[in-house]
């Protein structure tokens, strides 16, 4: 018998979070569903270009949530630091991040900071509104994400830049932030990560990096019972 918290999160995952990455793409997009209120009141979409590999129990500072992670259905570059889009979700149904990381969102134009804001805020009032009243922005700038990508008969690293704007929750002096990437895609989105202030680092778990699960000696997702 699964676990009532299972359960829980399952189906918001199911509702809710499969893929709030997409939900300013205009490309790729089919099947519509409707978030659960915990996240979001907005109708969000799932991208035809990928299917649910497969789903873990995590722990993200001691509290119980899900991780799901999509790949491409054509199998191009699905392994572990790869071509995919994750969500992590809590078994309240809060939706604590997500990434999508996808080759064709590499070398294209990126906006500006104040268009990049609007788009984060926007995003925010949609899947995490609840952040908004007391967020504090601290810097817009490029950032990047490594991606492993087949070229040929060899890997090949490259780095898909975003604006990242970087915000801290007054309410509780956590961080989050949104990047927008390509497109105005909003491609990563993480919130409520604490952070140690000496000896300087950050202690929520990165379940939504494949390099932190690849130095963890994990893989990228796995069965569950």
């Amino acid at each position: 018998m699964r676990h009532p918290v299972h359960a829980i999160a399952a189906a918001v995952i199911t509702t809710a979070c499969l893929a709030a990455a997409t939900a300013y793409s205009p490309r790729a997009m089919t099947q519509e569903i409707h978030a659960m209120p915990q996240t979001s009141p907005a109708s969000i979409k799932v991208p035809s270009t990928h299917v649910q590999s497969r789903l873990r129990d995590v722990l993200v500072d001691g509290e119980a949530a899900i991780l799901t992670r999509h790949v491409r259905s054509d199998g191009r570059n699905q392994a572990l630091g790869g071509e995919h889009f994750s969500t992590v979700v809590s078994a309240a149904g809060v939706l604590k991040g997500f990434t999508h990381m996808g080759m064709d969102l590499a070398g294209r134009h990126l906006p500006s900071r104040e268009r990049s804001e609007a788009i984060a805020r926007s995003f925010l009032q949609q899947h995490a509104p609840d952040l908004l009243p007391r967020m504090r922005i601290s810097w817009i700038e490029p950032h990047d994400e490594p991606l492993t990508v087949q070229r040929g008969e060899s890997a090949e690293t490259i780095q898909l830049t975003g604006m990242k704007v970087k915000a801290r929750n007054l309410a509780d002096n956590r961080w989050f932030w949104v990047i927008v990437g390509a497109d105005e895609q909003v491609m990563v989105f993480e919130r409520d990560i604490v952070w140690v202030s000496f000896p300087g680092h950050r202690k929520t778990e990165k379940w939504l990096h494949d390099n932190w699960l690849e130095t963890q000696g994990q893989p990228a997702s796995k069965p569950r019972a």
